[in-house]
């Protein structure tokens, strides 16, 4: 997509992120590419992709110009590479600015209880999302896992896993798309769906699209009703066998694998990063995962149900 300013020629153009090499390709007819705003930059995972993409903007620029890349993200995670380059050790040509909610002067009252209202229930989600404060990761619930390229020749013959977390106006349906090595005990993170908004039969119709319509599924045995939809558009889906310690043991199933997570999964990759035990008052950590970041944590034990119920325990 692309948007022209008819009276100069000017023009925004507008690209996913998907694949880097894709920005770089980007050339115009006339002028000089030289300002690229990035929302959610997060989402690229390493610095070499960031590299990638400042390569777009190479070339001669009229002095009445300049090149200028602007990021706009929530710092999730204190550990990640943006935090290094543009906070810790910026060069003389980096402006970094911390903003939060009460510097917008367009959030109407309502907006404002949200963050509010965030302040008293998730005073974690608050700092970073509200305050603008890096998250600080301490005691995460999985760490055994890494980012890490690899194909579908890699994973050629492993047993395909899929969950499904239902979400919809405020929380994301999440799918992972999983390949499990049973004999050395490595679960690899393929693909994801992680979007709000999906109606059921969109839920199917996207799986479909993406070429999981056939995989098999294990949803989350709350919902039912829309189980037994997606099971009327095709989609071969159960409900998750739920019991006492169910959480738990999933968890622990989990801690004993490897887990190689794509970096295209970058949703994944953020959930992993910040899902951590709750604490009590006193700041000790419970045997609770926190309530957040969890809907594709959650969907992952839910797509490996037949193997933590085959170690003898009751998802």
């Amino acid at each position: 997509m692309e948007m022209t300013y008819k009276p100069t020629g000017q023009k925004i153009y507008f690209r996913g992120l998907d694949d880097p090499l894709k920005v770089t390709s980007i050339t115009t007819e006339i002028g000089v590419l030289c300002w690229m705003w990035i929302e959610e930059a997060y989402e690229i995972t390493s610095e070499n992709d960031f590299d990638t993409l400042c390569e777009s903007m190479l070339g001669d620029c009229p002095d009445y110009l300049f090149k200028q890349i602007t990021l706009t993200f929530n710092p999730w995670n204190e550990h990640h590479w943006l935090k290094k380059k543009f906070f810790d050790n910026p060069d003389e040509d980096t402006l970094a600015i911390t903003t939060n909610y009460l510097c917008n002067e367009w959030l109407s009252d309502d907006d404002k209880k949200v963050f509010e209202k965030m302040k008293v229930k998730n005073p974690r989600r608050y700092a970073v999302a509200g305050l603008g404060g890096w998250g600080i990761v301490d005691g995460l619930v999985f760490e055994n896992w890494e980012e890490k390229q690899f194909t579908l020749d890699d994973v050629r013959g492993f047993k395909t896993k899929c969950g499904l977390d239902f979400g919809y106006t405020n929380d994301p349906t999440a799918v992972p798309i999983m390949f499990l090595d049973k004999a050395n005990e490595t679960l690899y993170i393929w693909d994801e769906l992680y979007q709000t908004g999906l109606s059921n039969k969109k839920i199917y119709q996207t799986l479909t699209d993406m070429g999981y319509g056939k995989e098999r599924y294990t949803g989350d045995s709350a919902e039912p009703k829309s189980i037994d939809e997606l099971k009327g558009y095709g989609l071969r889906i159960k409900g998750a066998k739920k019991g006492k310690d169910s959480i738990q043991n999933g968890i622990q199933y989990i801690q004993d694998l490897k887990i190689i997570i794509h970096p295209r999964c970058t949703s994944f990759l953020t959930e992993i990063q910040n899902y951590t035990w709750e604490k009590d008052k006193f700041g000790n950590k419970l045997k609770i995962p926190i309530d957040d970041f969890n809907h594709l944590m959650d969907a992952m034990r839910y797509g490996l149900e037949d193997e933590i119920i085959n170690k003898d325990w009751m998802f």
